[in-house]
């Protein structure tokens, strides 16, 4: 029979949320799911030393390899790495990363398809072309090529006097341009960034937001979508990312509330929008994709913009309803 199984550096699945979800749904597909650690591995025998829920508490047992492995997690260790990569030769793993932030602007440039909707970019090399582009943008924005949850993301804008603001995510400080230039070489020398005019996407309200479309493969390997909603900034801030101290709020009275009779025509694009693009997006890899989070932003001129691809968006409190497509998901993998 199938055997579903779930990787985690996390050594007991009472500490992962998803795990539980999982198995839950599993038992209602009937389908034998396991959770298991990477020391748990051992390759001369195939058999893991995993967790099996059964009569409502998780029960270790010696079971063989999963046929497919949800592998939710990265490894932490370069030990983990290694077992990791051996495992992949043994069975299907789910989720493979996207690449950082210029691999997949690229990527979709490459595509064609949606390059319209890039925000154009850059590797930022000096301190000079942030100066370049301010000719042009009334704002512009650095950011980290691996970054994550808004981190070191920092905005750049014409003060006067030759003066430039720096906004980050703690302050704000104006610097001349020497200043700007030693900042700007710290910064580069210390981790890849990538440069863009600012797009500004503001509520009526003139806060900044934008949205999340959370896209997963069915047990048909399909697209559906999970779920989409407004991310929208706090305190005036630049960045609408909810780690960053933004607050998601709820999609229909959002478009309601900001677009007016157009609420239902602009949910229909971003749903259409999240198909379409996801099912490009893997053509674009060797691998597909079990799940996306796609961040986009409609600005004033009603222009749709894509600010970023993530392969394992967060899913907080909503752990079921992304095992009720997971579980199905892997079971096609199976099957083919």
């Amino acid at each position: 029979m199938t055997l579903i199984g779930m990787l985690h550096f996390r050594k007991s699945p009472s500490e992962v949320k998803k795990a539980y979800a999982c198995a839950a749904v599993a038992k209602m597909e009937n389908v034998p799911f396991v959770y298991f650690s990477y020391n748990s591995i051992d390759f001369n025998s195939k058999k893991i030393n995993g967790w099996v829920y059964e009569d409502g508490k998780w029960d270790q047992r010696e079971i063989r390899f999963p046929d497919v492995v949800i592998n939710i997690s990265s490894p932490k260790t370069k030990k983990q790495l290694v077992i990791q990569r051996q495992l992949k030769t043994s069975t299907i793993f789910t989720s493979y990363p996207v690449g950082n932030k210029m691999k997949v602007y690229e990527k979709i440039k490459k595509g064609d398809q949606f390059a319209h909707a890039l925000i154009p970019s850059v590797k930022l090399n000096s301190g000079e072309e942030i100066l370049s582009l301010l000719n042009t943008n009334s704002r512009v924005v650095i950011k980290p090529f691996t970054g994550h949850h808004g981190e070191n993301v920092i905005f750049f804008e014409q003060g006067t006097d030759g003066t430039v603001i720096i906004t980050d995510s703690l302050s704000k400080w104006m610097s001349n341009k020497n200043e700007l230039l030693t900042f700007v070489e710290t910064l580069t020398d210390q981790q890849s960034y990538l440069l863009q005019p600012f797009i500004e996407c503001k509520t009526k309200t003139g806060l900044i937001y934008d949205f999340r479309i959370h896209v997963q493969k069915n047990g048909f390997g399909e697209w559906e979508i999970n779920l989409i909603y407004p991310r929208i900034s706090g305190n005036n801030k630049l960045i609408s990312n909810i780690s960053s101290g933004g607050y998601r709020g709820e999609l229909s009275s959002f478009l309601r509330e900001e677009f007016d009779n157009r609420a239902s025509e602009i949910k229909e694009l971003l749903e259409t929008f999240g198909i379409q693009f996801s099912t490009h997006f893997d053509t674009l890899y060797e691998h597909s994709f079990d799940e996306l989070g796609i961040d986009v932003a409609i600005d004033q001129n009603g222009k749709l913009w894509i600010f970023e691809v993530n392969w394992r968006p967060g899913a907080k409190h909503r752990e079921f309803e992304v095992a009720k497509r997971l579980i199905p998901y892997c079971q096609y993998l199976i099957n083919g």
